[in-house]
């Protein structure tokens, strides 16, 4: 959402979540908390923008199928219901998720091209 910042959240928050949570930190370049302190707090599942660390979240999974998307198939407003989509689509080029692979990188097969045929 970017309205957060490094260091906010502790291992001492994190022991306070339901058992096995899936944390998403990601401000950067230092995540509101590193993937490793994360991970030895109780953390199950831990994404980050960083590219040092499993599970990238990153715009250009994104970005690069929207906007083909958008040309290819003349769509001239992005919605909430586009960026829905991609997630989607993404989501599903994950067969067997993994607690290191739950969204695929932007270097794997056919992230472009899943992403710009949802952008309609």
């Amino acid at each position: 959402m970017g309205v957060s910042r490094a260091g906010l959240l502790t291992p001492e928050l994190v022991q306070k979540m339901a058992k096995d949570p899936i944390v998403f930190a990601l401000a950067n370049p230092v995540p509101e908390i590193m993937p490793d302190v994360a991970k030895q707090a109780g953390v199950a599942i831990i994404g980050t923008g960083r590219s040092d660390f499993p599970n990238q979240v990153n715009n250009s999974l994104a970005f690069p199928g929207i906007f083909r998307g958008a040309l290819d198939h003349g769509v001239k407003k992005i919605t909430d219901q586009h960026k829905l989509a991609a997630a989607e689509a993404l989501a599903n080029l994950v067969e067997n998720p993994t607690v290191d692979k739950v969204v695929p990188t932007a270097f794997d097969e056919g992230v472009v091209e899943a992403v710009a045929n949802v952008i309609r």
